[in-house]
């Protein structure tokens, strides 16, 4: 296919998306369907205009997949603002590690039991499809910095830490089937794998994300430099730190949450008022003379470097979303969706995932809409293409591939309609419901 037939396919659907956005937001259609539907047709069971062959092309799928978790993960960074000494943030750390946890055995033995899996196999398959997704989640992430919405707030951290919360498991899986070196007794994967790996990119993500900021508003606010280019900081900084992390042997996606959580700190939200943000937007369409002093002031450099890194990766996070779930689409006529599928689908969203959510929540005060639209939403998408793909690249036996390839992608494309029909009406549902509690407290 010529590019110029690419160029006319992709930018009328990037038009459509800009000039639709606002109406599907009405309807109980995501985008991420829209997406999914068009990357079905042009793929070979219509156009083939594309053939993604998941075992065929799995590095470069890995490559994209890896690429879009990092730039949303980043975003998720930036967004949430609430302090760590809150006790909320107990609910998704919790979330990302116990229920994770649960997710992953429940799911490991329906694949020893139901799908006859070694038991690596059946570990990584639970370790692919136990992350929630931080791409295809937006509709029910924190939707500024100072949202206290616990069901938000929960929902949008465990996103961003259990795609790293989940890679010791993935290298589990992979050791048991050979495929990757545990140590005498499982000792380097515990002391590399799990430790150093989570711990060691917490900590560069926080001292990089930190140092780079401070230092980008140290130079705007006292020598006037450093103004502008906030896209190639974004970029840059993402880039950095996970290649900072990945050679220091720990978890690049975690260091990149830790780097965009870091940054996002260095706006100083309890030393600004926070009208600010509104005086930010006004001057954004001011003279580009105004931006300029604003972005070098000693009070809001740090403010509006947030507000460029924040806007540019959202829009980066959106085009990622379109070029993965296009290709999910695409794969479909690729795997082979067994009878067993159904069932197994209807126990991951109807059982596992509320099970779970019960087990990791239990003693926290949530009330019963939080509850339940937590237990709903484990939304799997783009993580879970990356983990699959990233196995597969380190050598998973054919057959086994191709069970776990079935079984990921028809979850992923499930996720993306049955969520994505459902989001917009329960959210609304939500808010009306917590509106109407608040003023009856008034």
């Amino acid at each position: 296919m010529s590019f110029a037939i690419w160029a006319l396919i992709i930018g009328a659907l990037l038009i459509v998306a800009a000039l639709s956005n606002t109406l599907l937001k009405r309807l109980p259609v995501s985008t991420a369907m829209v997406y999914l539907a068009v990357g079905y047709g042009l793929g070979p069971a219509g156009l083939r205009l594309m053939e993604p062959n998941p075992l065929t092309y799995s590095i470069l799928l890995e490559r994209m997949a890896e690429a879009a978790v990092l730039i949303s993960l980043f975003a998720v960074g930036l967004k949430l603002g609430l302090p760590l000494s809150n006790k909320v943030w107990r609910l998704p750390v919790r979330l990302a590690v116990i229920s994770m946890v649960v997710t992953i055995g429940l799911i490991a033995i329906i694949g020893i039991l139901a799908f006859s899996l070694p038991l690596g196999a059946a570990i990584l398959l639970g370790a692919i499809l136990a992350p929630t997704d931080p791409v295809l989640a937006s509709d029910v992430q924190v939707e500024e910095a100072n949202d206290q919405d616990r069901l938000r707030i929960s929902l949008t951290g465990e996103g961003a830490l259990n795609d790293s919360s989940a890679f010791p498991f993935v290298m589990l899986g992979l050791g048991l089937l050979g495929l990757h070196d545990l140590g005498i007794g499982g000792g380097r994967w515990l002391l590399v794998d799990v430790l150093w790996a989570a711990a060691g990119g917490l900590l560069i993500g926080t001292v990089l994300g930190s140092l780079i900021g401070r230092l980008v508003v140290y130079m705007r606010s006292h020598h006037k430099e450093s103004v502008g280019l906030d896209e190639f900081l974004t970029l840059g900084l993402i880039a950095f730190t996970y290649g900072v992390a990945v050679l220091s042997y720990t978890y690049g996606f975690l260091a990149v949450f830790a780097a965009g959580f870091a940054l996002q700190r260095i706006k100083q939200p309890g030393k600004i008022d926070p009208a600010s943000s509104v005086s930010i937007e006004a001057t954004y369409l001011q003279s580009k003379q105004v931006q300029e002093e604003l972005a070098t002031h000693s009070e809001y450099a740090g403010l509006y470097m947030m507000h460029e890194v924040q806007g540019f990766n959202e829009r980066l996070e959106r085009i990622a979303e379109v070029a993965i779930v296009l290709i999910v689409g695409a794969m479909l006529p690729f795997i082979s969706i067994a009878s067993g599928s159904v069932w197994f689908l209807a126990v991951l969203f109807l059982l596992i995932r509320p099970l779970s959510v019960w087990v990791g929540l239990r003693g926290n005060a949530i009330d019963q809409d939080q509850w339940i639209l937590m237990s709903w939403f484990g939304i799997r998408g783009i993580g879970s293409i990356y983990y699959l793909m990233y196995s597969i690249n380190h050598g998973l036996p054919p057959a086994i591939a191709h069970e776990i390839t079935s079984l990921t992608i028809t979850t992923v494309a499930v996720s993306i309609v049955l969520h994505g029909i459902s989001v917009t009406p329960l959210m609304s549902l939500y808010a009306k419901r917590k509106a109407r509690r608040s003023q009856a407290k008034i």
